[in-house]
């Protein structure tokens, strides 16, 4: 049971926790900073009416107060110096504290990508999701744009009970049938912005207190997971078509957490998912990791715990694999209820092409539309060839107009935005841009709108263009801009920047678990920055072309209020199994899967279970449910005691007499995980448990292509089920011997357990790995 709080604690004891908590602090004193802290919610004092009365009377002055949160976690955020949280965290009824972290985010032809077509399937058997609310976590909305019409949408669904929060230049009138609430989240980033300096809080003069996108980036998602048929839609004519979000008929519910230029804080975060589940989401999208290379326990992380508390009650929760790849061991958001999601490319790239002086013709890509360098040849300069970093990477100040005027300049890629560099060379008298790719993003390029002309080239490109630059005596190129190409080959493929596994906190769970398209992506955008999101870009546009793993999170969360319309009854595990196991590992030349950095075959670690196929995943056969026990038992085997387990859960808990083991949570996917210190051969076992959501009668008969060194097998190797019988288990069992694995270059080999009746092939990823001593 929770430890009760006895109301009659020691007056001295309390009056001196009131003093250093309530004690007001001035210049010179520690600064002030948020904390979350995490209550036992059971532990209030019945003289109490409610939380807030408790928490203010014992804990914290009321103005200090920023979030109370009761719904997907019981606690309250506020500010307080070191010393006064440390204290509070003392006290017996609070479970944890975690100091505030601010997050950032992740950032028309991809739902027909995913195996959507008008007039069957999905779409048509879900009616586009017009029954899903998805809630988007983000900067916010544009309601002005087509995307977000109400046209032929019928009534709300009765079960919402969300608001629309009003603020500058933000009505009710700005909600309607399809953006059926709207709410901002503000307090923990005013309060992160005094603490870290000056007050600044939010700055008026680019931001708006309410609801309304000043960013650009929330209404880019919302629109890929649900926007309205647009016709006429491109990027000042790239990618000109009709523009559609995956549940075009689905319900937006917009939370605003992300302010312009400054993230997204964890307390904000945590109110948000607070809210979206009490106002009645079915779908959560949120596009925002941390990006800090680090992995946080669940138990202190926001986003973790937010989660559960929604996937515990039936919400399917999606979210950004993060943006730091191709390096190993990058992925973010790990929690096994939150599906992760990487990025990939679709079948549609905006090529130009670079002819240098020497005739070579070097092709890159580009999104920009204005005046053409109609063939005229320019000087060609590398402001790197002198060892000048600064300048290598053209940052701010860092060009010599005497040596850029009238020339096109080759920047190398990093430290500053990608457009950023070309309006330095701009200032500096340049007439174009060559941005070039080093070794960590390979040859992995994604188009921007730059205000001037400009190309982005691979690494190996790169490096060819500047040792001409740098050794002809008079090097010169122009720039080639193709427009839009479709029927690319091959597509899908990984990109450079999408996060990569292995898992960094629980190695025997698979991270990402899937890719979606992630470059490219054109999509609904603000009409209050031009489409570089930068300040200096005056040009207005109603859709904006993206890349990265931000774009492709709400691509799954559109798929998942398909599937959730189309099966009202599944589990948001169940979801994910099915757009798992149906996942395809081919690109459109039915060859393995490439990864875009250097071109070799990916793996799991790139891309999880593959590419998401929603054509197949209405109908995956079998699926691996989870329950909230399953998780609880997941979080009891990788060592969590009840105290860190009920900061998740909220309630208490009891783990079982025998310690569960992390690689049976039943995962659409195995990894086996074989110690270095074993000795000769060792076999791993792992119990799955799949449920048949297909035919009553069907049998399903294994096939193994087991990883290079490791044999498989499985026990039984038929599963047949009927009407009596809906749920089998079996048992995988994974061999290997450890002095003869060789696991190449990622320290893995990798493998796969598919199960199939004639009609659907059920598939799981298998990984074999080692974990080596520290």
């Amino acid at each position: 049971m929770a430890a009760c709080f006895d109301a009659s604690l020691s007056s001295s004891i309390f009056f001196s926790l009131l003093l250093l908590i309530h004690g007001s602090t001035v210049p010179g004193d520690p600064p002030l900073k948020t904390f979350i802290f995490r209550v036992d919610s059971f532990s209030k004092p019945s003289v109490f009416p409610t939380h807030f009365h408790w928490y203010t009377s014992e804990f914290a002055e009321s103005h200090k107060i920023l979030h109370v949160y009761d719904t997907v976690f019981h606690g309250f955020s506020a500010t307080f110096t070191q010393e006064q949280a440390d204290s509070v965290g003392k006290h017996p009824s609070v479970l944890a504290v975690f100091e505030d972290r601010r997050r950032q985010l992740h950032t028309t032809r991809s739902p027909q990508f995913l195996g959507l077509r008008n007039q069957r399937g999905l779409w048509s058997d879900s009616d586009y999701g017009s029954d899903v609310i998805i809630g988007v976590f983000d900067t916010g909305i544009s309601p002005e744009r087509r995307s977000f019409s109400d046209v032929n949408l019928g009534p709300i669904p009765r079960r919402w009970k969300g608001v629309c929060q009003t603020g500058t230049k933000f009505t009710a009138k700005n909600c309607n049938r399809k953006i059926v609430g709207a709410r901002f989240f503000s307090k923990g980033h005013e309060a992160g912005a005094n603490a870290a300096g000056p007050i600044i809080g939010i700055n008026d003069t680019v931001e708006y207190r309410s609801p309304r996108d000043a960013d650009g980036h929330g209404t880019h998602t919302a629109s890929t997971a649900a926007g309205r048929h647009a016709f006429q839609a491109s990027l000042e004519g790239y990618a000109s078509g009709i523009a559609k979000g995956v549940a075009p008929k689905a319900r937006l519910a917009v939370y605003k957490v992300c302010w312009k230029n400054s993230g997204c804080f964890d307390s904000d975060i945590l109110a948000a998912f607070d809210s979206a589940v009490k106002d009645g989401v079915d779908v959560i999208s949120i596009s925002i990791g941390g990006g800090d290379g680090v992995s946080t326990p669940y138990y202190l992380d926001p986003i973790a715990i937010g989660a559960y508390g929604a996937a515990s009650r039936g919400i399917f929760v999606s979210s950004s694999a993060g943006n730091d790849g191709p390096n190993g061991m990058s992925v973010t958001n790990l929690a096994p209820w939150i599906t992760t999601v990487g990025a990939g490319t679709i079948d549609r790239n905006f090529p130009a092409v670079v002819i240098m002086g020497n005739r070579r013709k070097i092709h890159g890509v580009s999104l920009y539309a204005g005046a053409p360098l109609n063939s005229t040849m320019y000087p060609l300069v590398y402001p790197g060839k002198s060892g000048e970093l600064s300048a290598s990477l053209c940052m701010e100040s860092s060009l010599d107009p005497k040596i850029v005027t009238g020339k096109i300049v080759i920047c190398d890629r990093g430290s500053s935005p990608r457009v950023e560099k070309g309006l330095v060379v701009k200032k500096a008298g340049g007439v174009g841009m060559i941005l070039a790719n080093g070794i960590s993003n390979g040859e992995g390029l994604v188009g921007d709108a730059h205000i001037l002309p400009a190309c982005a080239v691979g690494s190996v490109e790169g490096d060819a263009m500047k040792a001409y630059a740098s050794s002809s005596g008079n090097p010169t190129a122009t720039i080639a801009f193709r427009g839009t190409r479709i029927g690319i080959k091959p597509a899908p493929v990984v990109a450079s920047f999408s996060a990569r596994g292995p898992n960094g906190l629980n190695p025997e769970i698979l991270k990402p678990d899937m890719i979606a398209p992630g470059v490219n992506i054109l999509a609904a955008w603000t009409d209050v920055v031009g489409p570089t999101g930068l300040d200096f870009d005056t040009r207005k546009t109603e859709f904006n072309i993206l890349s990265g793993t931000s774009m492709a999170c709400p691509h799954i969360s559109g798929a998942a209020a398909l599937l959730k319309s189309a099966h009202p009854d599944w589990s948001p595990a169940a979801v994910r199994s099915a757009m798992m196991t149906t996942a395809r590992i081919t690109d459109n030349r039915r060859q393995p899967t490439t990864e875009e950095s250097t071109g070799k075959a990916s793996t799991p670690y790139d891309f999880g279970a593959g590419h998401v196929n929603l054509g197949l995943a209405m109908d995956p056969g079998l699926v691996y449910d989870i329950t909230n026990t399953d998780y609880v038992n997941f979080l009891c085997s990788i060592g969590y005691g009840a105290k860190m387990i009920q900061v998740i859960s909220r309630t208490s808990v009891k783990c079982p007499a025998r310690k569960p083991l992390p690689e049976n949570l039943n995962y659409p996917s195995i990894v086996a995980v074989f110690s270095s210190l074993s000795k000769g051969l060792s076999t791993k076992s792992f119990i799955r448990t799949a449920t048949n959501v297909g035919a009553a009668n069907s049998v399903y008969q294994a096939k193994i292509e087991a990883p290079k060194g490791a044999t498989v097998k499985v026990k039984p190797s038929k599963l047949a089920f009927s009407t009596a019988v809906k749920k089998q288990s079996f048992v995988v069992a994974i061999s290997a011997n450890y002095p003869n694995l060789t696991l190449g270059d990622v320290g893995a080999v990798f493998g796969s357990l598919s199960w199939s009746d004639g009609k659907h092939v059920v598939r799981t990823p298998l990984v074999v790995t080692k974990l080596e001593p520290l």
